[in-house]
């Protein structure tokens, strides 16, 4: 089990974290994906899919519409996917580190008290977050932003994302990709982010395609569009601000307006970072931007 934290502080806890999850994403590409059968105890198997992966739709949306926008929507997927493959190393390394860069000094990332991230995965070809979550939790507990990171709890959709003090928190699903484990190194269960009693500042979000209308383009899983409509429904709830939707992107992520077709489960984003730096695309963005 990653579950082995011991305090270290400042310059030795950056660097073990920053190691854990390189190491990790480099494992991802340089490794075959191991038969769920062979699976050593530190890796969670993701449970078998109950349905295919398909956006979920409304009785709002038009059946031949939204069969058209999936058609839309595969198409650009085959794309970026492609585009991403093919992006050069060097290039992808200047715009990862760019990227975090543009975060971690932005005046909404450090005013924020509380967020929730995504953990990047190599394989996936995401934006690299290992700085930006180095340096969360790199700070001493008590000065500490409240961190939650998502875990995968079936192939319908549902996630949830839960509570981390330590990059040794997290374990590999049986899709290699890291998340945090459902209980802590005490036994006690992590604390979720839709029962916590405070609400979250700010969403650093990732994704195939983004527009600069806020357009979100995701790999058709529905996660964080679900997660997303979940999490601003309870904010309107107990009338708490709304967070802010900040998704990371590489140049080439960055489409043309009308290329991201969409339904009525889409959830926009409030701005986009690219290394070209900070793109508000909503209100909420403007005044924190």
């Amino acid at each position: 089990m990653f579950c082995h934290y011991t305090a270290r502080a400042g310059r030795q806890m950056i660097s073990s974290a920053k190691q854990v999850v390189m190491l990790t994403q480099a494992s991802t590409l340089a490794s075959p994906p191991t038969p769920l059968s062979s699976h050593p105890t530190n890796v969670r198997l993701v449970p078998e899919p109950n349905r295919s992966f398909v956006t979920m739709t409304t009785n709002n949306d038009d059946p031949h519409e939204v069969d058209a926008i999936f058609q839309r929507k595969h198409s650009l997927r085959s794309k970026l996917r492609k585009d991403l493959k093919n992006m050069d190393p060097i290039r992808r390394s200047e715009e990862d580190n760019a990227i975090q860069s543009i975060v971690l000094e932005a005046p909404w990332f450090k005013a924020s008290k509380s967020l929730c991230a995504y953990i990047s995965c190599a394989a996936l070809r995401e934006v690299d977050t290992s700085r930006i979550v180095s340096q969360v939790l790199s700070k001493p507990t008590q000065e500490q932003k409240k961190l939650y990171v998502p875990r995968v709890e079936d192939r319908n959709s549902n996630m949830r994302m839960l509570k981390i003090s330590s990059v040794d928190d997290l374990i590999i699903n049986s899709m290699n990709i890291l998340e945090p484990s459902l209980v802590d190194c005490d036994g006690k269960q992590r604390e979720d982010v839709m029962e916590a009693s405070n609400p979250v500042d700010l969403f650093i979000l990732p994704g195939l395609a983004f527009d600069r209308s806020g357009r979100r383009l995701g790999r058709s899983g529905g996660y964080y569009d679900l997660f997303l409509k979940k999490y601003q429904e309870l904010a309107k709830q107990r009338k708490w601000k709304q967070p802010l939707l900040v998704a990371l992107s590489y140049s080439l992520q960055i489409v043309d307006e009308g290329a991201i077709a969409v339904t009525s489960n889409d959830i926009s984003v409030d701005a986009l970072v690219s290394p070209a730096g900070f793109i508000p695309m909503s209100p909420a963005a403007l005044d924190r931007g």
